[in-house]
C-alpha cells in the first residue's frame, strides 16, 4: 500500500510539474505574441515620428530661408523709407504750394498714381502697372470759372468763415 501512495505521490508531482510546464509555455507564447504586436506598433510609431521629424526639419529650413528673405526686404523697405524722409526734408512743400499750387498738385497726384500702380502690380493685380491714370488725375477741362474750387464764384478769398450763396 505504501507503494501505491508513493506511486500516487510521484504521479502527482509529475502531473504538477507537467501542468506548471504547460502553464509556463502558454503564458510565454501569449507574452511573445503581445510583445510582437507591441513591436509592430512601435515600429509604425517610429516611422511616423521619423517622417514628422524630416518634415519639421524641411519646414524649419524653409522658414529660415523665408526669414532671411523677409529681413532683406525689410531692410530695403526701411532704406526706401529713410530715403523718402530725407527727400521730404530737402523739399520745401509749403514754398512750392504757395508759388505754383497746380504744378505741385499735378506732381503729387502723378506720384500717388504711380505708387498705387506699383502697389497693385506687387500685390498680384496685373493691370496695375498698365492701367491709365485714374479719373482724379486726368487733365482738367477748361471751362467757365476761375482756378479755385468754387467755379461759379469770382471771389478768390480763402476765408472759410463767410459762406457764399450761389
Amino acid at each position: 500500500m505504501a507503494r501505491v501512495y508513493i506511486l500516487l505521490l510521484v504521479f502527482g508531482l509529475l502531473g504538477g510539474v507537467g501542468f506548471g510546464a504547460w502553464k509556463y509555455y502558454t503564458d510565454t507564447q501569449q507574452r511573445i505574441q503581445t510583445l510582437a504586436e507591441n513591436n509592430a506598433k512601435l515600429e509604425t510609431a517610429l516611422e511616423t515620428s521619423e517622417a514628422s521629424i524630416t518634415a519639421l526639419q524641411a519646414q524649419a529650413e524653409q522658414t529660415a530661408k523665408l526669414t532671411v528673405e523677409l529681413q532683406g526686404k525689410l531692410q530695403q523697405a526701411e532704406q526706401y523709407g529713410d530715403n523718402l524722409r530725407k527727400r521730404l526734408r530737402q523739399l520745401d512743400l509749403n514754398a512750392d504750394a504757395l508759388a505754383n499750387p497746380s504744378d505741385l498738385e499735378g506732381r503729387m497726384n502723378g506720384a500717388t498714381a504711380k505708387l498705387w500702380r506699383e502697389i497693385m502690380g506687387e500685390t498680384g493685380n496685373d493691370t496695375g502697372s498698365k492701367s491709365p491714370n485714374p479719373q482724379w488725375l486726368q487733365p482738367k477741362t477748361t471751362g467757365a470759372g476761375d482756378q479755385n474750387s468754387n467755379p461759379g464764384s469770382a471771389d478768390n478769398s480763402t476765408d472759410s468763415s463767410q459762406t457764399q450763396a450761389n
